[in-house]
């Protein structure tokens, strides 16, 4: 049930993201994608804050692991900072889209 759940959430994410990459027009045509750019920096905020969180979930489950099994420290930390790399990703990519738009 949940999975359905999150696979509504991202389909509807996709769709309302798609005015986003429309071509501009320079006249306002009757149908034209309503202007999102003052969404922008709350997106900006939204991604950081969320990055936070899941890093600091990331890092927590990652010494309770270190703590329960000292003997995979190595294994647990390399999936760490992979983990740590992917999610800072999500900010920088739309630290880009700030600042691009």
């Amino acid at each position: 049930m949940k999975s359905k759940q999150l696979f509504v959430l991202f389909m509807f994410l996709f769709i309302l993201t798609a005015p986003t990459f429309a071509q501009g027009t320079t006249a306002a045509a009757p149908g034209s994608p309503v202007d999102l750019k003052p969404l922008i920096p709350l997106a900006m905020g939204l991604a950081s804050g969320l990055c936070g969180l899941g890093q600091g979930k990331a890092v927590a489950g990652a010494a309770e692991a270190i703590a329960r099994n000292p003997g995979a420290a190595a294994a647990i930390r390399f999936a760490l900072i992979l983990g740590l790399v992917l999610i800072e990703s999500l900010a920088l990519y739309t630290l880009v889209v700030v600042f691009r738009s």
